[in-house]
């Protein structure tokens, strides 16, 4: 059901800082910021031949990334982005199967202009799942 690995993002406490890091030290493609209202961040995408990295940003203090931030003060990988062929069919499936979507179960618009899902990180080895349609 899943594709590719699209990116894995990382919370970040600084995110100029962060995106400097990955430009002048590791010579990254680093992308512009970009703000993401309907998920409260504000990300910069990294683009490495074969995936991304997403640098994720708290924007606004209903921010899902302030809690993240508050218990890795440094930062960390906050999630990981599989691509699917179809979000609606692999959400069904995953219901099915006992996965639980995190929000309404309904796909949002993401950064990269498609539809997303989180899947809930106790249902996957602790790690918090995002999908997005291919």
């Amino acid at each position: 059901m899943i594709g590719r690995l699209n990116h894995v993002a990382i919370a970040v406490p600084d995110l100029e800082a962060a995106a400097a890091q990955y430009r002048d030290t590791l010579g990254a493609d680093v992308g512009a910021p970009q703000d993401e209202p309907d998920h409260g961040v504000t990300v910069i995408f990294i683009n490495l031949p074969n995936t991304k990295i997403e640098l994720l940003f708290p924007l606004g203090e209903d921010s899902p990334i302030n809690g993240f931030l508050k218990k890795n003060p440094s930062g960390g990988i906050h999630h990981m982005c599989y691509e699917v062929d179809d979000i609606i069919a692999a959400r069904d499936r995953l219901a099915e199967q006992g996965a639980r979507v995190l929000g309404t179960g309904e796909p949002k618009i993401g950064a990269h202009g498609k539809p997303v899902l989180f899947l809930h990180p106790k249902d996957f080895n602790g790690c918090l799942i995002e999908l997005e349609q291919a």
